[in-house]
């Protein structure tokens, strides 16, 4: 397998949003040559990004600053939500209950963008859809949903249940609800590709000393580029549906000990704060596992 992580300029630039807000045009710059992309691609994803107004602009070229808008900067809170849930569920701390979380809703043709965004927030908050604008989910995902239906001025359509007793089709069993509703194979095969790289990137940070700050952020933005890939379209089942051994937990071990290292090369440096998100709950998992 090639060693190359292909990483969207957009990604890159919220990778690198700071604590205060902002992100260095400097580094940004910096980091994206080291990934390969142009300084024309990272124009133009400024440019793009600033008409959204997804962020601000001041400055020009290298010395520019971009300050994130607080839409832009709430976005990230989620994904530490899910990643610091998967590693409790790798450390045995959130078993299942045995409970089936639904949501129904019937959005009409007139609010069909609204209709079209919940579909999508179902899915990606791991929810695999049973049949015309019913979805289920093995977490409780309950204020998530609610809080996206409100977004989306779509509360009233909305109707959440959660039963035990959950059949599709000729299908019962719990694992085998799994396997029928989730592409668990797909998703296998996302964590197999990150484990290949954080074994990859953790060899480079143990044994190359020489590893410049910039080098440092790169790892850094490979790492949580590639977690990403692999997290997104994962709805974090619990382990008991799962097959065994399950590639997710040991992908997750690994960046676990990347984010080790990666802070304690730090040095204080500010980092971040994406970073500083990954590696709080990724030092905490390692922390468990240590004996």
């Amino acid at each position: 397998m090639s060693d190359h992580v292909e990483i969207p300029t957009r990604m890159l630039v919220h990778a690198l949003i700071r604590e205060d807000g902002t992100v260095d045009a400097g580094e940004l710059y910096t980091v994206a040559a080291a990934l390969g992309m142009s300084d024309q691609q990272v124009r133009l994803c400024i440019k793009r990004l600033v008409a959204e107004g997804r962020f601000t602009h001041e400055g020009r070229g290298r010395r520019a600053v971009l300050h994130a808008t607080e839409d832009t900067r709430h976005a990230l809170a989620p994904n530490a939500d899910f990643l610091r849930h998967a590693f409790r569920q790798d450390a045995g701390l959130a078993p299942w209950d045995g409970v089936w979380h639904l949501a129904a809703f019937a959005v009409p043709e007139a609010a069909r963008t609204a209709r079209d965004a919940l579909r999508e927030t179902l899915v990606h908050l791991g929810g695999a859809p049973l049949q015309g604008g019913l979805y289920v989910c093995a977490n409780a995902w309950e204020p998530y949903v609610e809080d996206a239906a409100h977004r989306l001025g779509a509360h009233d359509a909305l109707t959440l249940l959660t039963t035990t007793d959950l059949r599709s089709g000729g299908t019962e069993d719990p694992t085998g609800l799994a396997r029928r509703l989730w592409p668990l194979a797909e998703i296998a095969d996302r964590y197999h590709r990150l484990g290949r790289l954080a074994r990859s990137r953790l060899a480079r940070l143990t044994d190359d000393t020489g590893l410049c700050p910039s080098a440092l952020v790169t790892i850094a933005v490979e790492l949580a580029a590639e977690l990403t890939r692999a997290m997104e379209p994962d709805p974090l089942l619990p382990p008991q549906l799962l097959p065994h051994p399950w590639p997710g937990t040991q992908a997750r071990e690994l960046v676990a000990r990347c984010w080790a290292a990666l802070h304690e090369r730090d040095h204080g440096r500010t980092r971040p704060v994406l970073f500083r998100l990954y590696a709080d709950i990724t030092r905490e998992a390692a922390d468990r596992a240590t004996p």
